[in-house]
């Protein structure tokens, strides 16, 4: 919750949501439990604002933020999930991306590029909603009496949460539906066309709307014990790394963000112009900010794994226990040794768009030992986007001065300080880190019939920031980057698909 004229945060609250893994590059999650969690913090924060004195009466509209493409299809006169969430992450569909370039002439991966700004991809939602048609009987039924409805996150917690089966909004808003490779980014519209290529049927998807205006009103349920926001409008949506963007206040064009979360996300903005990259990123929807404001766009570059990496040392290797404790490690020696870690646990996203590469952790010797892997893995995160940021700069023409950070790591020093010495440029991080919930909440309170939130940067005070400043010479940075780009080119290749029974080769 943040007030509308400072933008300070003044309460908050958050639950860490399970993911399950059933299979290997199988990533899940319940959408219930993500709708139960939603309740939770809305619960929780309001009990914390009574406790802080503030009247929950002044909330005014709810902004959604979600992670983009993560694929849901659910029972709209049941009101519940059919299968489970599949995650941006997964790459069940690899299979399915492979069958359906055979399709392509010249299997071109960038066919739909020019409508949609995406490669043909796992990563986006149209490839997950045809495995869900073509594997779960369910949803076929579903689809045939006409009781199925599909959607990103977002649109599954509007529908929900605006009275779900009774009377729910089965919307989006053009971020989200940027992501699905079914939008075409120009005419703001589904792509008849694109939806025939992927055979999916044209009415389970939600309407597309801009990403603030009212979409409906918060509904009473009974897990509210408070009746707390019944009433309120929702009135922002925005994916996340949109509503970063619009939370760092980079409207002007050539203005970027990094969001530092599960992945690494790069967005510059680029105007009311969509721009296509010739190095490896996409183009994508940046916001909309009001039914009759034009689409701004942006350039985007995706890595898949970064918090994850953290995650993953921590749940699967067991050399930490908490988060900060891999900090820890890798503080105390400072350096990797020669050790080099690229996580393409889920392939390479920008700018290669390699689903074969797998991870590895290569240049080990008998003196390597956790600290250095726990530092191989921070490093890691910082040569992704160093090279998503080189990507940048060749397509805009103009290099940044300077990279304004957001996101959980943000909070870790040490990785902070590694990003300014791999980029050669500073690193700027506002003292609010929950920036995409600001953008969300930015993008519901300026809304028409709300307004209460003005979007003229000129209205604000100087955000906070702390600043991180280069501390090695280029030449040692140039030297660290080439080697870990050999490292990447070592992971590529790694996987084929048409290996028996799905098995690695």
């Amino acid at each position: 919750v943040f007030n509308a004229k400072t933008a300070e945060l003044l309460s908050h609250h958050q639950v860490e949501i399970k993911q399950e893994f059933p299979k290997e590059g199988w990533v899940e999650q319940d959408p219930k439990e993500i709708l139960n969690s939603v309740y939770e913090c809305v619960e929780k924060t309001c009990e914390k604002m009574k406790q802080l004195n503030i009247n929950i009466a002044n909330i005014r509209a709810i902004g959604v933020t979600n992670q983009r493409e993560t694929t849901v299809v659910w029972d709209k006169t049941t009101g519940e999930p059919l299968y489970n969430a599949i995650v941006w992450l997964d790459l069940r569909t690899q299979s399915t991306v492979e069958r359906l370039l055979k399709r392509i002439p010249g299997k071109n991966k960038t066919f739909s590029k020019f409508k949609t700004g995406l490669p043909l991809s796992t990563y986006f939602s149209a490839v997950k909603l045809r495995w869900l048609l073509d594997n779960v009987e369910e949803i076929r039924k579903a689809v045939e009496d006409r009781r199925a409805m599909f959607g990103t996150i977002d649109s599954w917690l509007i529908w929900s949460l605006t009275g779900g089966k009774n009377g729910g909004i089965h919307c989006t808003d053009v971020t989200n539906a940027s992501r699905t490779m079914l939008f075409n980014i120009h005419s703001l519209e589904w792509d008849p066309e694109l939806c025939k290529f992927f055979d999916i049927p044209m009415e389970i998807l939600p309407n597309v709307r801009s990403s603030s205006e009212v979409y409906g009103l918060m509904v009473c349920f009974p897990v509210f014990k408070s009746g707390a926001l019944t009433g309120v409008p929702i009135s922002g949506c925005l994916g996340d790394q949109s509503a970063a963007l619009v939370g760092q206040m980079c409207f002007r064009d050539g203005q970027a963000k990094n969001t530092y979360g599960t992945g690494c996300f790069l967005l510059c903005n680029t105007g009311q112009k969509s721009v296509f990259s010739e190095h490896g990123l996409i183009t994508t929807i940046a916001y909309k900010m009001g039914k009759d404001k034009p689409a701004f766009y942006a350039l985007e570059g995706s890595v898949a794994i970064a918090g994850a990496v953290v995650r993953w040392l921590r749940d699967n290797l067991g050399i930490a226990k908490t988060s900060q404790e891999v900090e820890k490690l890798a503080a105390d020696v400072g350096t990797s040794y020669g050790c080099y870690f690229v996580p393409a646990f889920s392939g390479l996203y920008a700018p290669y768009w390699e689903p074969s590469a797998r991870g590895i952790i290569c240049g080990l010797t008998q003196f390597t030992n956790k600290s250095h892997i726990a530092f191989a893995a921070l490093e890691a995160v910082c040569f992704q986007t160093r090279e998503i940021l080189d990507a940048m700069n060749k397509d805009c023409g103009i290099p940044l001065s300077q990279l304004q950070v957001d996101g959980g790591m943000t909070s870790n020093k040490i990785l902070m300080q590694l990003q300014s010495d791999i980029l050669c440029i500073p690193v700027v991080k506002p003292s609010m880190p929950e920036t995409t919930a600001l953008g969300a909440a930015m993008a519901a309170g300026a809304a028409e019939g709300v307004g209460v939130w003005s979007l003229n940067p000129g209205d604000w005070t100087a955000v906070t920031c702390e600043r991180f400043e280069p501390q090695i010479n280029p030449e040692e940075s140039e030297y660290r980057y080439a080697r870990w780009k050999k490292a990447v080119m070592k992971s590529m290749g790694w996987e084929a698909s048409d290996s028996p029974n799905g098995k690695p080769k």
